[in-house]
């Protein structure tokens, strides 16, 4: 695909978007999908999180398992950063609550 082609298609969904409904005065929103979005919203966001959980925590075993007096310090690391990844998943949360919501 080539740069004209992708400003094309680009200048299409702007155009449709423009058309839709939605962005028309009066009209009533479209409330069919609202379900699926949060649902799609809070799946794909908690993918990220969850994996890097779980390679931090696989991480965090191996480098006990080499080097058990370092314990304490690969223990607070591990849970800072998996607090940091948590807040991802609350954000997805409070996506979907909002899409569901408003």
């Amino acid at each position: 695909m080539d740069l004209s082609s992708i400003a094309g298609i680009a200048g299409d969904l702007v155009a449709a978007a423009q058309n839709a409904p939605i962005l028309q005065e009066g009209a009533a929103p479209d409330t069919r999908f609202d379900k699926l979005a949060a649902g799609l919203a809070i799946a794909i966001g908690a993918i990220g999180p969850g994996l890097g959980i779980g390679l931090a925590v696989r991480g965090a075993m191996e480098a006990i398992g080499r080097n058990p007096e370092a314990e304490g310090g690969i223990r607070t690391t591990l849970i800072i950063g998996a607090a940091l990844a948590e807040a991802i998943a609350i954000y997805a949360l409070l996506v979907a609550i909002l899409i569901l919501f408003t």
